[in-house]
């Protein structure tokens, strides 16, 4: 019982969740079949090693507040052909995160923009970077916020720290205080990665800003370093209804027999 305690009592000291959970049941197990003292050492921190990172990558995905889970995986490129499967796969290996440059995808809106970024934000993930995803409205509401309230600088803060930042749905609505994410570009610039959509076109930032100028500004700096993804496919939503439509015709034609 003594030896028991001590252990446990190690286990906590030293941050080990699972090997408390399963230590007896291998204990049990190593003695059966005659396991080394070594293989049984190995099979408990291994199985140590694997629940810690589980656990760090439920944090990390949890920190990166996504707006919901969806993998490359689950993307169906035979219904956007004009997205490089091979390149988007490239993309996942992160190599533009580790050179911080920057990804932008433009497309019209329903054509899996956010689907694809999600899906790159968890692949960074799993390779242990961090993540912060935000929607443009909500960045620029943030640092109005912080303005007013003189926390500015923490703000600002917390948008660099993350190895790549995502900013989705640029372009609705229109920003007014675009100043706001310029700084945010501007600080990022060459020193942190990432990931915009937009459902316009680089020529109508101006509008979306309210200022040509600093649209330019901006984009200066965003494009230095970067790859620009064009989505031209079809949106999503008309596939849902293509299938929705092709259930109720085959559900009219089963019910007329």
């Amino acid at each position: 019982m003594i030896l028991t305690e001590r252990l446990y009592e190690a286990f906590q000291q030293l941050g080990w969740g699972r090997i408390p959970e399963i230590v007896h049941q291998h204990a049990e197990e190593a003695a059966k079949e005659n396991i080394s003292y070594l293989a049984f050492l190995d099979k408990l921190l291994h199985e140590e090693l694997e629940a810690k990172h589980h656990r760090n990558l439920q944090t990390r995905t949890k920190l990166a507040r996504l707006p919901y889970q969806k993998t490359l995986a689950q993307f169906d490129f035979s219904f956007q052909p004009t997205i490089d499967e091979r390149r988007i796969k490239d993309l996942a290996t992160m190599r533009f995160v580790e050179h911080q440059e920057n990804l932008v995808f433009l497309g019209p809106p329903g054509v899996g923009k956010t689907h694809l970024v999600v899906a790159l934000a968890l692949e960074a993930i799993a390779l242990r970077y961090s993540v912060y995803f935000i929607t443009a409205h909500d960045l620029v509401q943030t640092l109005q916020q912080a303005h007013q309230t003189n926390t500015m600088k923490q703000k600002v803060r917390m948008f660099l720290k993350a190895d790549l930042l995502i900013i989705d749905e640029i372009g609705y609505p229109k920003m007014d205080a675009a100043h706001f994410f310029f700084q945010i570009i501007s600080e990022r610039y060459e020193k942190g990665s990432i990931i915009l959509t937009s459902n316009k076109w680089f020529g109508s930032w101006g509008e979306i800003f309210g200022d040509t100028v600093l649209a330019t500004a901006i984009l200066d700096r965003l494009l230095h370093h970067s790859v620009t993804i064009n989505i031209k496919g079809r949106a999503t939503e008309l596939k849902k209804r293509k299938k929705l439509g092709s259930f109720k015709h085959e559900l009219m034609e089963n019910n007329d027999m």
